[in-house]
C-alpha cells in the first residue's frame, strides 16, 4: 500500500487490520493481502442493516472494492452512497486514486461538489515554531487560558498561551518520561491536571496523567495480550476517564482509584472507535466510530446509535465535542475532511440540523482534533500526518509550521 496516505477510509481499513500506527491517522507500513480485505468486505456487508447510516457502510464497501482492484463494484457502491447526498467526497481519499480518471468517478465527485460546495469560515489563530511535531490532540485549559498540543513524532506535549502563542514551551519534554506517541489530550475538570492517550504500533498503549506542571502522575495500560490503541478520551469531575481503543474496537471506563479498566457494551460491533465527547451535565457519553455516533447513558448503561437524519452523516469523526446541544466533529472518514456541527433533537437521539463549518478550504488541509473555548472552536489545520511513517518523517522539505485555526460555533 503506497505511502504517504491521506486520512480517510484507507487508514480506517488498514487500522482495523492492525497494520498501521494510529487508527485513521498514520500511513500504513505494510500491505494486507486480498484475503484480509475480503474478510473486511464480509464484515461491512453484515453491518448494512445494523448501522444507522447505510451510506457510511456503502462508502466503506466501495473502498474495500477499490483495494481489491474491483473498479466496477467500487463505482457501483459509490453511486449508491453518493445518491444519499450525505457529504461523502471520494475526491479527497487516496484509496480511490486508481479511479480518478474514470468518467463515472469524475461525474460522482462533480455531483458531490455541487451538493456540498466549499465552505470557509475559519481564520488563523496561531502557528507553532517547530515544524515536525505532527500533532494529533488539542486541549484548552481555562484556568490558564492556554492550549496543550500533543505530538506524535516528538512524543511530547507543548503548552501554548492563547494571548501570547509565541511563548510556546514544552509542558512535557520529549524523552523525559519515555513517552509513546501522544494522541488525544483532555483536561481534568476537577483539578486542571492533564490526561492523554498514547499508542505505539505493534507495542503498548497507555493512559497518561500529568500534574499542572507537566510531571507524570501515572501511566496505565490493560496489561493483557490483546493489541490496544488508546486514541481519544474524556474526563469526568469525579476522576473517571473514558477512552476509545481504536485497535481493539472497544471503549473503556478507567477508574483511577482502583486503577481498573472496564469495557462498555454496544448494540452493534464497533469499527475503530475514535472521537468521544461528554454532555455538560456528565450524564451522556457520545462515541464515534467509522459508521456513526453512539449515545451512551452513564446513569443506566443503555446505548443507542444516533440517527443522522436526511442528507447527513455522522460517520468518520476523528475529533468529537459537545456544545450547547450540538455535536461538533472533525470528520476524516468521509473522504475529504470537513468540520461540521450537528444539532440534536430534544431527546438527543437524532440530528435535526447539520451545519458544515469548513469544507475543502485552506483550513481543512489535514485536520485531526480541536478544542472548544466559549463559543469558538480551535482546531489543528495541517497535522502533516501524511508525512509521517512510524517514527520517520518521509520528506523534511515538506514540513511546515503547524497551523491552529479558529471558527465561531453556531
Amino acid at each position: 500500500m503506497p505511502a504517504p496516505l491521506r486520512l480517510g477510509l484507507l487508514h480506517a481499513l488498514v487500522c482495523f487490520l492492525g497494520l498501521t500506527v494510529f487508527a485513521a491517522t498514520v500511513p500504513a507500513q505494510e500491505p494486507a493481502d486480498d484475503a484480509d480485505w475480503r474478510k473486511q468486505l464480509v464484515l461491512a456487508q453484515s453491518l448494512l442493516n445494523k448501522a444507522s447510516d447505510h451510506a457510511a457502510v456503502l462508502y466503506f464497501i466501495a473502498g474495500t472494492h477499490a483495494l481489491l482492484h474491483e473498479p466496477h463494484e467500487a463505482i457501483a457502491s459509490l453511486k449508491e452512497c453518493i445518491l444519499a447526498k450525505e457529504g461523502f467526497d471520494p475526491s479527497g481519499d487516496a484509496i480511490f486514486a486508481g479511479l480518478k480518471t474514470s468518467p463515472d468517478f469524475q461525474h460522482l465527485t462533480e455531483q458531490v461538489h455541487k451538493d456540498f460546495p466549499e465552505v470557509s469560515h475559519a481564520r488563523l489563530a496561531f502557528t507553532t515554531v517547530e515544524k515536525d511535531l505532527v500533532p494529533e490532540g488539542l486541549a484548552y485549559d481555562p484556568t490558564q487560558d492556554a492550549f496543550y498540543l500533543s505530538s506524535l513524532h516528538r512524543k511530547k506535549i507543548v503548552r501554548i498561551p492563547r494571548e501570547t502563542p509565541n511563548q510556546i514551551s514544552d509542558f512535557v519534554p520529549a524523552d523525559r518520561d519515555h513517552l509513546l506517541p501522544v494522541l488525544g489530550i483532555r483536561m481534568d475538570p476537577a483539578d486542571a491536571t492533564v490526561w492523554s492517550a498514547s499508542w505505539l504500533d505493534n507495542g503498548p498503549s497507555e493512559l497518561l496523567h500529568f500534574d499542572r506542571n507537566g510531571s507524570l502522575l501515572g501511566r496505565y495500560s490493560l496489561g493483557d495480550e490483546r493489541k490496544h490503541g488508546f486514541n481519544d478520551l474524556v474526563v469526568l469531575r469525579d476522576g473517571l476517564v473514558y477512552v476509545t481503543d481504536t485497535a481493539d474496537n472497544q471503549v473503556f471506563r478507567f477508574d483511577a482509584k482502583s486503577k481498573s479498566f472496564q469495557a462498555l457494551e454496544f448494540p452493534r460491533e464497533l469499527l475503530m472507535p475514535n472521537g468521544i465527547a461528554l454532555s455538560d451535565d456528565e450524564t451522556l457519553l457520545y462515541i464515534a466510530d467509522q459508521f456513526g455516533i453512539f449515545r451512551y447513558d452513564l446513569r443506566s448503561g443503555s446505548c443507542v446509535e444516533l440517527k443522522p437524519g436526511a442528507s447527513s452523516t455522522l460517520s468518520g469523526a476523528d475529533g468529537l465535542y459537545w456544545h450547547k446541544g450540538s455535536l461538533v466533529t472533525v470528520q476524516n472518514g468521509i473522504g475529504s475532511p470537513r468540520i461540521a456541527a450537528f444539532q440534536l433533537a430534544s431527546d438527543g437521539l437524532r440530528v435535526t440540523k447539520t451545519t458544515v463549518l469548513e469544507n475543502r478550504s485552506p483550513f481543512s488541509t489535514l485536520p485531526t482534533t480541536g478544542a472548544i473555548r466559549g463559543d469558538d472552536f480551535y482546531f489543528i489545520v495541517n497535522s502533516q500526518l501524511d508525512n509521517l511513517n512510524g517514527d520517520r518523517i518521509l520528506d523534511v522539505t515538506r514540513l511546515a509550521p503547524v497551523r491552529i485555526a479558529m471558527l465561531a460555533l453556531p
